[in-house]
């Protein structure tokens, strides 16, 4: 195993009706900015939640942060955190209320005068200005980790950021919000958490037995309530373990001390940059091929993905692996998400050479958990997605 360091202080709250513990969690000696989103809150009874335990606290409102947060549409809450005196946020939505946050949090602290600069330059953030988090929608495990991606349409970029500074202190889960969210969207956060765990877990035997078991037992639990959860959303045994999972998936736990991959996330990144694409779903369009594309490298751990939780036992460690990625594609399509990028769009030709063009460009080199996907390489495998 390797060494590692773990820091993870986010203060985690789960349960339903938690939400009135913002009264006591958030701050009264600090002007509060409240970000969120498009206005679902307002229908599904979060917002009023948050407003009444907010009743003794002074805090102003910024709405409007998009699924995938725009960089221009954040700017705008910066400059309000400078003029009003913002001395803590809260953010109340999904992982990109969350991760647009994490970017204010980072810029309203940043000496530079670029804060973009945050993002293209790979600045890592130490500290920054402080905020807690009430989750709406399980799927990134931002509510837990200090990692954070920001969109800029005008140039087609989709970059990630993150550092020690970018944790919430406190987020508050309560499991009854999922029985709110849109099938779409609960598909979506499923394949989400289900991809996070496979690029921490899908690279080779590396001494981590702990770690491979904690990521199997993500992985069994998402596929046993996957359809559960999509049925019957108002299911809180389902609902709850769904959440739960989503956060487990992506706070750091089972990444320390083996290796990770995430270059499926790097080039799929571009899909959403250039399409629009749903997040998850560009996830689901590249994974398989990528797993094809690297299938040598990865036979090993695509086998014993085969035998721990798809209980596969019968034929070959290569006919194993390859029973791996068809399952992996069968648990996309089982969420109504389509595995080909033909299937989104029809201006796919030539995407590959702009995929290739980009990450040179950003510095995108070597991916992988071998560092030898190169974007000749990373082409390729859009390519084979086609």
């Amino acid at each position: 195993m390797r060494n590692f360091e773990l820091y993870v202080p986010t203060k985690m709250i789960f349960g339903e009706g938690e939400i009135k513990k913002l009264a006591t969690e958030a701050p009264k000696d600090k002007k509060i900015l409240l970000l969120y989103g498009g206005g679902s809150i307002k229908k599904n009874g979060i917002y009023d939640q948050v407003i009444k335990a907010l009743k003794d606290h002074t805090f102003i409102e910024f709405s409007g942060i998009e699924a995938n947060p725009e960089y221009k549409t954040l700017l705008k809450a910066l400059e309000i955190i400078k003029r009003e005196d913002i001395g803590y946020m809260l953010a109340v939505g999904g992982g990109s209320v969350i991760d647009g946050t994490k970017f204010l949090a980072s810029a309203a602290l940043y000496n530079g005068d670029n804060p973009w600069d945050i993002l293209s330059k790979k600045i890592r953030t130490f500290k920054g200005l402080p905020f807690g988090a009430v989750l709406t929608l399980p799927a990134t495990g931002s509510e837990m980790n200090s990692g954070a991606v920001v969109s800029r349409s005008e140039t087609n970029e989709k970059l990630v950021m993150g550092g020690p500074g970018l944790f919430a202190e406190f987020s508050i889960c309560d499991p009854t919000v999922v029985r709110s969210i849109p099938k779409r969207q609960l598909a979506n956060g499923l394949a989400d958490a289900y991809t996070h765990v496979l690029e921490q877990y899908m690279t080779y035997p590396a001494d981590g037995p702990l770690q491979d078991r904690f990521s199997e037992g993500i992985l069994q639990t998402l596929l046993e309530i996957a359809p559960e959860v999509i049925e019957d959303p108002t299911n809180y045994r389902a609902a709850s373990n769904f959440m739960w999972c989503c956060t487990m998936a992506l706070n750091g736990y089972i990444q320390k001390g083996v290796p990770t991959d995430w270059s499926v996330h790097v080039i799929a990144h571009e899909l959403t940059a250039i399409y629009g694409i749903d997040h998850a779903r560009t996830l689901a369009v590249i994974l398989p091929k990528a797993y094809e594309k690297k299938f040598e490298q990865k036979k090993e751990k695509l086998a014993q993905y085969a035998e721990r939780v798809l209980n596969i036992q019968e034929g070959s460690l290569e006919e194993k692996a390859r029973a791996a990625i068809e399952g992996i594609e069968k648990f996309y399509k089982s969420l109504g998400i389509d595995t080909r990028l033909r299937d989104y769009t029809d201006s796919y030709e030539g995407f590959a050479q702009h995929v290739e063009k980009s990450l040179l460009e950003h510095g995108l080199t070597a991916l992988g958990e071998h560092q030898d996907i190169t974007p000749k390489v990373a082409a390729e495998i859009v390519e084979m997605s086609y």
